[in-house]
């Protein structure tokens, strides 16, 4: 049976973990044989959108380009997930709007942890003045008023995060059953001792 496609929207600073989480929701859909597409903010850049700089006017340039693809995939059933700090609210509702079948994940840390962070040293050189229009340092980052998900990755492990995004997508009814939902354990033995009785096992 073929699922429908939707988007699940990462947000959140730079370094909070939406690239960590979207790999892992990634392996969980592919297991339950969903077509998936990981577009990463890093990545698109790179692609879709060089030769963009981070103005408010470039920032929403790129955030559209992610979402015109995005809605491409979730039209031909495919699930589509971005991970990209997309800071402006304006541009994520008008993607949501767009898209429809839309699953917005705020992944929210506090930004001395991301500091404490920090793997490519960009805080620090923000902080000190080296890098301009720094998303959460010294340019605007407004977090979502109403997301599907709130995960809090300062404070739980991306196992945690992890199930709290999939239970949300099971409850919006975006995913078809995992094998293991098919029976319950219980049943499961039932139907295992049958066959065997029948001598299929």
């Amino acid at each position: 049976m073929e699922h429908k496609g939707f988007t699940i929207w990462f947000t959140g600073l730079s370094g909070a973990g939406k690239t960590t989480l979207a790999r892992e929701v990634e392996k969980r859909l592919r297991a339950r044989g969903m077509k998936v597409e990981v577009l990463d903010g890093d990545v698109v850049r790179q692609n879709l959108s060089k030769g963009l700089g981070f103005s408010k006017e470039d920032r929403d340039t790129n955030i559209r380009r992610i979402g015109f693809v995005c809605k491409l995939l979730t039209r031909n059933n495919v699930v589509a997930i971005a991970a990209a700090i997309s800071p402006y609210r304006d541009i994520r509702d008008e993607v949501r709007r767009e898209i429809g079948n839309f699953v917005e994940v705020y992944v929210d840390c506090p930004l001395e942890v991301l500091v404490e962070r920090d793997v490519k040293g960009l805080y620090k050189k923000a902080l000190a003045g080296e890098i301009t229009n720094f998303t959460g340092v010294n340019d605007p980052y407004e977090p979502p008023l109403n997301p599907e998900v709130v995960v809090h990755s300062d404070r739980e492990s991306v196992e945690e995060s992890v199930e709290k995004i999939m239970r949300k997508l099971k409850e919006l009814d975006y995913l078809p059953p995992a094998p293991e939902d098919v029976y319950s354990e219980e049943e499961a033995e039932v139907v295992e001792e049958r066959l065997r009785s029948l001598g299929y096992i």
